[in-house]
This record gives C-alpha cells, sequence and structure tokens, in this order.
C-alpha cells in the first residue's frame, strides 16, 4: 500500500507543478519616460534606451504597456522558466527571453494601435502593447 500512495503523491505533484501560474494578470510592467534612442542588439538596455520595460513575473505580463512609435521595449524575465513575447497577429514582433532575470529588448512597432501578445510557450500568458 506504501508504494501506491507513494506514486499518487508523486502524481499530485506532477500536476500541480505542470498546471500553476498560467494564468495571466498579476505582475506590472515597470515603465520609463526616457525616449528610445539608438538602436538594440540584444543588449540589456539601460534607462536612456528603454522606452518602457515589460516584467515578467509569476507567469504574468501585467497591466497594458504604452510606449511611442518605433520606442524600445525591454523584456525582464523574473520567473524561472523561459518566455516569449510574441504578437497574435502578424509578424510586429517575436521576442525570447531567458528565465532568472533574462532580459531581452525589441523594437515597438511604427504603427499606432493595440498590439496583443502572448507567450508561445505558456498559452495562459496574455498581455497588450499599446502604440501611439
Amino acid at each position: 500500500m506504501k508504494a501506491g500512495r507513494k506514486l499518487s503523491s508523486l502524481w499530485v505533484v506532477l500536476i500541480l507543478v505542470g498546471t500553476g501560474g498560467c494564468a495571466g494578470g498579476g505582475g506590472m510592467p515597470a515603465t520609463t519616460s526616457a525616449p528610445a534612442s539608438g538602436s538594440s542588439s540584444g543588449a540589456s538596455p539601460t534607462a536612456a534606451t528603454a522606452a518602457g520595460t515589460i516584467t515578467i513575473k509569476d507567469f504574468a505580463f501585467g497591466d497594458p504597456l504604452t510606449v511611442a512609435p518605433g520606442a524600445t521595449v525591454a523584456i525582464t524575465n523574473m520567473d524561472t522558466a523561459a518566455h516569449t513575447v510574441t504578437a497574435d497577429e502578424g509578424a510586429a514582433f517575436d521576442t525570447e527571453v531567458k528565465g532568472g532575470g533574462g532580459t531581452a529588448t525589441f523594437t515597438a512597432p511604427t504603427k499606432p494601435g493595440s498590439y496583443p501578445y502572448h507567450c508561445t510557450f505558456h498559452p495562459g500568458m496574455h498581455g497588450v502593447l499599446i502604440v501611439k
């Protein structure tokens, strides 16, 4: 009976680990008011080059982020898992960022509008980038 109980406990742990934390909402993206300048080449942005930052925490992107057209958007991933910031439609942006404090950048679209996005690794994660 002990082996059966251990197996049942293992399944419960695996299910909880596999489904935990994939809901949206939660974390708040930090923003800066500095205008975008220069180009990004995947390097970690400074406050002078980042127009806004999406902070991923607890498998969530947080509230919508508003940036200027063509601005540099920084991403900081506070989760241990890797994530992507991928536009729902078209190829406006698609950036992968490693877990454990990993960072990445992308250039916001030049056309004003609302750009919903998701994480390709975790389908329950959704956010919105507003360009205006």
